[in-house]
Formats: structure tokens, C-alpha cells, sequence
């Protein structure tokens, strides 16, 4: 029996299956009908019977756990998008998220963020690292490129930097829809064994966030309004929404929009000083 159109999942094992060089893994000479490796080759990559393959495969044997699917997808060499799509057609629900620790962000993503030559935009971790921003960013909030990495964290910042905490219109409330937001992404991106000793610094550090974290408030962070007091340049009203990354879902985009056509010309006029300034 083999894959048919009504077994996708072994359709698309198999076609995996079939793509693979078997010199690329040592597997040298002899005769094959079909490319690629062998289901018993496979079975013995990914520690799991050649019988219970060949089911799968053929669409028999039930669905399997979580753990032979992620070995099925190693000894394949399945790409991330790839697994997920293996566990879609196989438990009709994407994996557990594995949280992995950024590397910064492609230069085409950051040119992505520089599109928004009036809008203030960052791209900031699961564990609220900044690790990307544009230049109205940099005017509007903070010029992340002269803080060391450690520091240029959004709720350290909130809570141990005095400038920033001034800057809100309602510390308070902002501060603990911030607590809420970040728990909430820390646990969609599999990050809560991580954030372990980063609470227990941040405790520390502030009672206040410790107070708000040992009330186990969850908050979205879609979109909504942010009011800014900036020295010398008054109150400033900015929509900000929210973006996932695809294929990252230990990244998210925030993007800030003036609410006031003015605002943002104020916004455009500052980036051309501080421009200005630095080439002065």
C-alpha cells in the first residue's frame, strides 16, 4: 500500500522521504527503484520502528505522539515550517513552540522597520528585548544604539530608568499592562523556563514589579494608545499595533502611528534635527 491523496500526512512523508540524497548520509552504491532513502532508513534515523514508518506511511497505526513526530522530522531534516506542517497534518495542531534565543533580525526586516520614516517602530524578543528599531524610534523613545544589549530590555527600562518612567502619562497603569503583556508573550513563545531568573532580577531590583508579577495579571498587546510627555516637546499621542513575525514567534513588531497629522510632522521635524545634529 502506499500514500495516496487521502493520507496527506503520508503523502508528504513520503515525498520528504524521497527528496533526501542518500549520500548525504553515508549511504554509498547499490541499486534503488526510488530516489531518496529507504522507510527503514529513515525508521533508524529517527529511532522508531520500520513498521510503525511504513503505517504511518501508509496511513494505518493511529496518529503518533508529539515525540515520534519530532523524531520523524529530524531524521528527515524537516525545516521549521516543514515540522509544523507534519504536526498540522498528522494531531491537526501546529508543535509546542521552542523558544530559541535571537540572533538579530535580517537586513530585510530591518529595512522593513526603516519604511516607517515617521512612525516609530522596533522589533522586540518574547522576553521584551529590543533588538531592532528605526530612526523615529530612536528619537522618539530611545536611541537603543548607545545602551549596552543587556539594558536595552522594555521592562527594565520601565521600571529602573527614571527618564523613561517620567515620559508616562500613567506610569502606573502603563507598568502593569506592560507586566501583563510580557507574561503573556513569554508563555506563547515557550519562553517561561527562560524568564526564571530575569523575574527574579527584576524583583529585585523593584518592588513594584514584583508586586505586579505576584498578581499573575495576563494583558494582550494587539494595539491600542500610548501618551508620551517628552521634555521640551509637550504630549504626544501614538496608535501603536502589534505584528507577529512569521516564522518567529519569539519576535514581534510594534509599530507607533501619531494619532495628530501634526504630531507627526512635529515627529518628522525632530528626526531632521537630531540628522542635523549628527552630521553637524
Amino acid at each position: 500500500m502506499s500514500a495516496s491523496p487521502h493520507n496527506p500526512l503520508g503523502t508528504f512523508l513520503r515525498d520528504r522521504r524521497t527528496r533526501l540524497d542518500p549520500a548525504a548520509f553515508g549511504v554509498i552504491g547499490g541499486r534503488r527503484r526510488t530516489p531518496g532513502l529507504r522507510r527503514e532508513e529513515v525508521a533508524q534515523r529517527a529511532n522508531i520502528s520500520p513498521t510503525w514508518y511504513t503505517w504511518l506511511e501508509q496511513g494505518r497505526g493511529g496518529a503518533p505522539s508529539a515525540d515520534v513526530l519530532n523524531r520523524i522530522a529530524a531524521g528527515l531534516m524537516l525545516t521549521e515550517p516543514e515540522r509544523e506542517h507534519l504536526f498540522m497534518l498528522a494531531l491537526g495542531r501546529p508543535p509546542e513552540v521552542r523558544y530559541r534565543s535571537p540572533e538579530g533580525v535580517s537586513p530585510r526586516l530591518q529595512r522593513v522597520l526603516d519604511a516607517f520614516e515617521a512612525s516609530p517602530a522596533i522589533i522586540r524578543t518574547a522576553l521584551w528585548d529590543v533588538v531592532a528599531w528605526n530612526e523615529a524610534a530612536a528619537t522618539v523613545f530611545t536611541d537603543y544604539s548607545q545602551l549596552p544589549p543587556a539594558e536595552r530590555n522594555i521592562i527594565r527600562m520601565m521600571f529602573s530608568n527614571e527618564r523613561v518612567r517620567s515620559h508616562q502619562e500613567d506610569w502606573m497603569s502603563v507598568a502593569r499592562f506592560v507586566v501583563g503583556a510580557f507574561r503573556a508573550d513569554a508563555a506563547r513563545a515557550g519562553a517561561t523556563a527562560e524568564i526564571g531568573q530575569f523575574v527574579e532580577d527584576m524583583s529585585r531590583i523593584s518592588p513594584e514589579f514584583k508586586a505586579m508579577w505576584q498578581d499573575n495579571d495576563v494583558r494582550g498587546h494587539g494595539e491600542g494608545l500610548k501618551r508620551l510627555h517628552l521634555p521640551d516637546h509637550g504630549l504626544l499621542e501614538l496608535e501603536y499595533s502589534a505584528f507577529a513575525v512569521d516564522g518567529r514567534p519569539d519576535l514581534g513588531m510594534l509599530v507607533y502611528n501619531a494619532v495628530d497629522p501634526a504630531d507627526a510632522a512635529r515627529i518628522r521635524g525632530w528626526i531632521e534635527a537630531r540628522r542635523q545634529q549628527r552630521h553637524a
